[in-house]
């Protein structure tokens, strides 16, 4: 599903993404409306522009993935500001790319984020992680029962935070691409967690990237 109020982006968005084999089921120029029919389409990916007139993107974020749980967004935007890449992830974007990308760039950021893979444009993922690295820096909550993973576990969970991709984490450990996604969605349900970014950070936390 692609959301962007710029008519021609839109369309030509969508017809990058025709053109490279995906199925869009939907566009729309309005966040409320994006909500309302994401909830009808059931998308498995959403390209949204952060800049809507109607409400931010932001707060779209929040209403897709309430809408449509597990839902990945792809943030698609014309800023690079440290605060709006931050506010972007914070609400559950899956990755965060510039409009300033390349159309190959672009795709790959799609493919992977459909993967479930956390994608940043070149110099943001550094930003995000120093942002998680401060966090972690704050006082923890007391915590009396961490789940304990195993030792395979940790060992994938140790790469997703150092940024690999499942293909990546695959041929690292000699595994199946299966297995990769099948240790990363128990390791989300053991420390209850919905997506790469919030592991990445719990792996900061821990002390695992």
């Amino acid at each position: 599903m692609v959301v962007d109020d710029h008519p021609m982006w839109r369309e030509g968005v969508s017809r990058d993404l025709t053109a490279a084999g995906y199925d869009v089921v939907a566009t729309t120029g309005e966040g409320r409306q994006a909500v309302r029919i994401a909830a009808a389409a059931r998308p498995d990916v959403v390209v949204l522009d952060l800049q809507l007139p109607d409400i931010s993107g932001v707060e779209v974020v929040n209403g897709l993935r309430a809408a449509v749980p597990g839902v990945r967004v792809l943030m698609l935007s014309a800023s690079g500001e440290q605060q709006s890449v931050l506010d972007a992830v914070k609400a559950g974007a899956t990755g965060y790319l510039l409009k300033s990308a390349a159309l190959e760039e672009f795709l790959d950021a799609v493919g992977r984020t459909a993967a479930g893979d956390t994608v940043f444009t070149p110099g943001l993922a550094g930003l995000v992680l120093g942002e998680f690295r401060r966090l972690a820096g704050q006082p923890p909550s007391a915590d009396t029962g961490a789940p304990r993973l195993t030792e395979r576990e940790t060992e994938v969970l140790r790469l997703v935070a150092k940024g690999l991709s499942y293909r990546q984490i695959a041929e690292r450990l000699v595994l199946s691409h299966r297995t990769v996604q099948n240790h990363v969605q128990n390791t989300l349900g053991k420390l209850q967690l919905h997506n790469r970014v919030e592991l990445t950070r719990y792996a900061i936390e821990q002390g695992l990237e």
